[in-house]
């Protein structure tokens, strides 16, 4: 008997729209923000001026990335005042809606990992290679003591994320062959690699949003029926088990989790929703038992 097909139940239960929901939003997001910076350089009308580093919102608000923030301290560059607020900003929103929401609604490198992850589904790439997910961790101190030693913003000069936004709007250059391999990392190498394994940037929002408010539960955790399809398309599958197959919380409370809702939108059974991290309600069977 072959194996059922990845989104079956869902496309059959919910139709295409709720099988799909939060990823269309989320590509909404993503193109929302690329044409915010692109407008002007393209257009001549400045809605963002700048990059996802350091950037100017309608020309009034500014908005920088607390961690480019912090390796301009540990550059021992001093901030003028303008950029702390906007790094400011910017994590106090991380801090309440979750750091790694960045990765899922803004990032310009999701869509390509997303595209490399699709088709190796597709190919039925399999790969024993798993590096540890706390080698990115790892690269959050070096990165720091990159800009330490060198007075400069070092990781900055390889950011694939801000890189592409720039080469997006005056020309790729050899940011464009760094896409290609984080593809292609990605598609044969290891399952989710750049995102889920090597990028500091989201190891760093990870943990700037650890006690953040925004959260995904498994509120009808006893409808599952293992299909697996949630822990298919997740980015961190791993944060999935504590939550569903757990006796406690149905809450996902693990700060790797992107909020992407790819789970609500694969589960033909209703499971997740997105929520608050203080929801603790389980449903009637989880209660009863």
């Amino acid at each position: 008997m072959s194996a059922r097909p990845f989104l079956a139940d869902a496309l059959a239960r919910k139709g295409r729209w709720l099988s799909y929901r939060w990823l269309i939003l989320r590509r909404l997001s993503q193109c929302l923000v690329l044409a915010g910076f692109l407008a002007g350089p393209c257009c001549g009308v400045w809605i963002l001026e700048g990059d996802l580093a350091s950037s100017l919102l309608l020309g009034q608000l500014p908005l920088a990335d607390p961690f480019t923030f912090v390796q301009s301290l540990a550059a021992g560059h001093s901030p003028a005042p303008r950029a702390m607020l906007g790094a400011a900003l910017v994590a106090a929103g991380y801090l309440l809606v979750g750091g790694r929401l960045f990765c899922a609604w803004a990032c310009p490198i999701n869509p390509v990992t997303d595209l490399a992850g699709w088709l190796r589904r597709r190919l039925g790439i399999k790969s024993g290679f798993m590096p540890s997910r706390h080698f990115r961790l790892a690269l959050l101190p070096a990165c720091l003591l990159a800009a330490w030693l060198t007075g400069s913003l070092a990781w900055e000069y390889v950011n694939p994320v801000t890189g592409l936004m720039r080469g997006l709007a005056f020309g790729m250059g050899w940011t464009g062959g760094l896409v290609g391999a984080i593809f292609l990392f990605d598609l044969f190498v290891v399952q989710r690699g750049w995102c889920g394994h090597v990028c500091p940037m989201g190891a760093f929002y990870g943990l700037l949003g650890k006690s953040a408010v925004l959260r995904v539960s498994a509120s009808r955790r006893s409808a599952c029926t293992d299909c697996m399809d949630c822990f298919t398309a997740c980015p961190e599958p791993q944060v999935i088990r504590p939550a569903l197959k757990g006796k406690g919380t149905p809450v996902i409370l693990d700060s790797n989790c992107t909020t992407c809702g790819r789970c609500v939108d694969v589960c033909g059974e209703k499971v997740f929703h997105l929520t608050h991290r203080l929801d603790r309600k389980l449903d009637e069977d989880v209660r009863s038992a």
